[in-house]
């Protein structure tokens, strides 16, 4: 029961962080499985259905807006993949994490950069993190029409930067990010 944990958003100016825990099953591996950043958004969405149907455990978290400004976006990303694990309706054996850090918890654990193309636990979650928050930043979108985020997802965009001169910052920008935090100067 080894659990792979990858997030999403770390680089937008706008949205929470949302990180996955995917447990796969062993004996129905699902072919196609790569790090989402790789992968269309069709091949992702067909990929995340597979998931969410085959994976024995699935778990997902996020941190605000609020909490990434509070205790900064690395941070954000740690409490994130904790709720994630916390979300898994078993407790992982081990846990493989994309990248090179991992958050401070009592589980097994170890970071693997460019693990999101080298374990398919990792594949999974990364996709089902992306999806997820992509989802998120859609329906924000229906809400705040000027900033273009069901395209740029809350990436500093040329059309987001424009809307975000032109309207000011929302309730969903990330304050303590500098092309945010220059405009609440002004």
């Amino acid at each position: 029961m080894i659990a792979g944990v990858d997030e999403a958003g770390r680089g937008p100016l706008a949205g929470p962080v949302v990180a996955a825990a995917v447990i796969l099953n062993p004996d129905d591996p699902i072919a196609g499985l790569d790090d989402s950043k790789k992968l269309s958004a069709k091949r992702r969405a067909v990929l995340e259905a597979e998931i969410r149907a085959r994976a024995l455990h699935i778990g997902v978290g996020l941190a605000s807006v609020e909490e990434i400004d509070a205790i900064n976006i690395l941070q954000a990303t740690f409490l994130a993949m904790t709720r994630a694990v916390e979300a898994l309706s078993y407790e992982p054996r081990h846990i493989l994490v994309d990248g090179n850090r991992l958050p401070k918890w009592h589980y097994s654990a170890e970071a693997v950069v460019g693990g999101d193309a080298l374990h398919p636990c990792i594949s999974a979650a990364s996709i089902i993190a992306k999806e997820t928050r992509d989802r998120i930043m859609i329906e924000a979108a229906l809400e705040y029409p000027h900033y273009g985020w069901e395209n740029n997802k809350g990436y500093g965009s040329a059309v987001h930067m424009e809307a975000l001169k032109e309207h000011g910052p929302t309730l969903l920008h990330r304050r303590s990010f500098a092309p945010v935090a220059q405009l609440c100067l002004l």
